[in-house]
């Protein structure tokens, strides 16, 4: 990627702000945070130091999202398939959320976020999930956007455990719907996301909100994540803008608001 200066960035920035229809700001955006590894070995540097750069944009990211009217955040933090990296990896990986999660609160909180972790959270450490309680118990109540951190989550594990609830509730065959699967994934009352964007160029959701992601537009970038700043946000958003969303209906059915 091209080095640009940064008052060459901000004016980029400006320029594409004043692009974006605030009437159409997607309301929940789910980000695939890809490319930490690339971007640290691209830099000499240990994939672990790739990670921390990646967590220092969260929060940036984050009050951007939150200024341009944007409502939900979720971001793809540690999935069921992570446990299979070399364990100084994961290890590092469940220090660095615990850190997030406990340094970031109060700020996150003053800026009157919400926030929760999605996923498996029976099998995460113990500190970890009480760190989170603390967070998300205390921002409950605020009105800003929220904040969800996907960590020990998949797809495909996230309809498993809907579905054991369903058998452990003793459904009838009658009373099992889209509905009802709906009503028992880990964040029943988040939206289904409007834009996913991947970063680092790959082409697939790898296990991402299977479920939630059957009508969201996707947006695929080759910046690896640490390097995604507020103009590639911008620049997904405008991309998301600019397209038409007719879940199954044809384009003169939503013109007509059938």
């Amino acid at each position: 990627m091209k080095e640009i200066s940064e008052q060459e960035r901000r004016n980029l920035e400006e320029q594409l702000i004043a692009q974006i229809s605030p009437g159409k700001i997607p309301r929940h955006i789910a980000i695939i945070m890809d490319g930490n590894g690339r971007w640290a070995k691209s830099h000499g540097l240990s994939r672990v130091r790739g990670h921390q750069a990646g967590a220092k944009l969260i929060k940036k990211l984050v009050r951007f999202a939150d200024t341009l009217g944007v409502k939900h955040i979720t971001l793809y933090a540690f999935s069921v398939e992570n446990w299979a990296r070399p364990s100084f990896e994961v290890s590092f990986l469940m220090k660095l959320i615990k850190r997030y999660i406990v340094k970031e609160r109060m700020e996150l909180h003053a800026e009157s976020v919400r926030f929760r972790i999605i996923g498996r959270l029976s099998e995460l450490a113990p500190e970890i999930i009480e760190e989170a309680r603390i967070s998300t118990e205390l921002m409950a109540n605020n009105s800003g956007l929220t904040l969800n951190l996907c960590i020990n989550y998949g797809g495909r594990t996230e309809i498993v455990d809907a579905v054991k609830k369903i058998v452990a509730e003793g459904l009838t065959v009658e009373k099992i719907t889209e509905s009802a699967i709906a009503q028992r994934l880990y964040a029943a009352d988040l939206p289904d996301p409007d834009l996913i964007i991947r970063t680092s160029g790959e082409m697939r959701l790898s296990n991402f909100l299977i479920w939630q992601s059957a009508y969201s537009e996707l947006y695929v970038t080759d910046v690896l994540w640490p390097d995604f700043d507020e103009v590639e946000f911008l620049k997904a958003i405008l991309s998301y803008q600019g397209r038409e969303r007719r879940f199954g209906k044809t384009g003169e059915q939503m013109a007509e608001g059938n």
